[in-house]
């Protein structure tokens, strides 16, 4: 039951008011050895949360994967003071020059802008030479490791039409509340609605309204992946040619072991436009991935990045006044 129970879990957490209990009828168990199940794997750390997932440029937020040149000896300071923006994630230490990479968002009444944030935090960590790495087109974003492995080494990747939707203070308010790990017991949503003062089909009402919108993108768990069993991960990235670059992205996205899909920006000295980041048990298994996608894609140019330090992994808290305190707290700004 354990790693059905995972990877449903990271396909779609039910948005009912006793989800617990829909996902046990699917997996013939009961209701509380469902809830008993996720609490042990919570203590295990194997599940790190489940929560919204929300697009952050639909919320207004501007975003950006980022690469510092970062010197071996100040490595600890830069990681600590990039880790201090509310708007970073994600924060690894990769095997490469530029080895200390990071997405970061900055919210839509920022007096600096992306930009300027990624050059203050560069002027912050001793950092000279950096670069800017955005989203130009998004093939896949999906985290779900086979928990199970029985699923194909192939999916489909199919793009949601949304509805247009205009935020409500009552939608923000799901927002911040859905945005936070839920509570393991039978109805986790309950203190939420009796804290918003609304009934619960208003309230998987608004969600509703969010997922359609593409607001949110599911709500869902994540794993600890390494806890979980996956041990390694791979930041691979490919010199496509532009002219190809859309079709040999949509023909990487639909390896199940890849995550997440782009295309961005190149530099001089940074030829790469698409990257896809792809997970296995052992790093053996990830070249292995690699070298296959290389063969079917015909590209001849790429290289693997792997993440051999974890600085920081978390949500972004999104309508949150650290943003604001962070931005006041830059001397002579």
């Amino acid at each position: 039951m354990q790693n059905e129970l995972l990877y449903q879990m990271q396909n779609a957490f039910p948005l009912t008011q006793r989800p617990f209990k829909v996902l046990a009828e699917g997996l013939n168990g009961t209701e509380n050895e469902v809830i008993s199940l996720v609490q042990s794997l919570k203590e295990q750390k194997i599940i790190r949360q489940t929560s919204a997932i929300f697009d952050t440029k639909r919320l207004g937020y501007a975003s950006s994967l980022v690469a510092f040149k970062v010197p071996k000896d100040h490595i600890g300071s830069a990681s600590s003071l990039i880790n201090a923006h509310p708007g970073v994630s994600h924060n690894y230490l990769r095997d490469h020059d530029y080895n200390m990479w990071f997405t970061l968002a900055v919210a839509p009444e920022s007096k600096f802008g992306l930009e300027k944030t990624v050059q203050l935090l560069a002027e912050q960590a001793g950092v000279n030479d950096f670069i800017i790495l955005p989203t130009l087109k998004m093939f896949k974003i999906s985290v779900k490791m086979d928990t199970t492995g029985m699923r194909s080494k192939k999916e489909e990747v199919k793009k949601a039409a949304h509805k247009n939707l205009e935020l409500t203070p009552r939608h923000i308010a799901v927002i911040k509340a859905l945005q936070n790990d839920i509570q393991v017991t039978e109805e986790p949503f309950k203190d939420i609605v009796e804290q918003l003062g609304i009934p619960y089909e208003a309230f998987f009402g608004l969600a509703k309204e969010l997922i359609e919108s593409g607001v949110m993108r599911r709500f869902a768990t994540i794993l600890n992946h390494r806890k979980a069993g996956f041990n390694a991960n791979a930041m691979s990235v490919w010199v496509a040619p532009e002219n190809q670059a859309e079709t040999i992205g949509k023909e990487i996205a639909s390896f199940s072991a890849v995550s997440h899909c782009y295309l961005r920006p190149s530099y001089s000295g940074w030829p790469y436009n698409l990257f896809a980041m792809v997970h296995a048990k052992t790093q053996e298994e990830c070249d292995m991935i690699i070298e296959e996608i290389a063969q079917e894609t015909g590209l001849k140019e790429y290289g693997k990045l792997y993440s051999t330090v974890e600085f920081k992994k978390q949500r972004i808290v999104y309508f949150d006044d650290a943003f604001q305190a962070w931005e006041e707290g830059i001397p002579g700004r």
